[in-house]
């Protein structure tokens, strides 16, 4: 699993104009989903689910 900040490096993820995530190859808004017990949020792509995580 991958970063934000590296997908957004290496063209996996971009920004749009309200500065929302959203995955290059679904041009999908990604979902964030955050576990208590982690230090990390995962941000999901709802169509093809490639999974990042997020430093809170």
């Amino acid at each position: 699993m991958k970063s934000t900040r590296k997908g957004l490096r290496d063209g996996d993820l971009f920004k749009d104009t309200y500065e929302r995530l959203n995955c290059a190859a679904c041009e999908k808004v990604l979902k964030k989903q955050n576990d208590p017990d982690k230090v990390y949020s995962v941000r999901i792509c709802p169509e093809c689910e490639a999974e990042f995580k997020e430093l809170r």
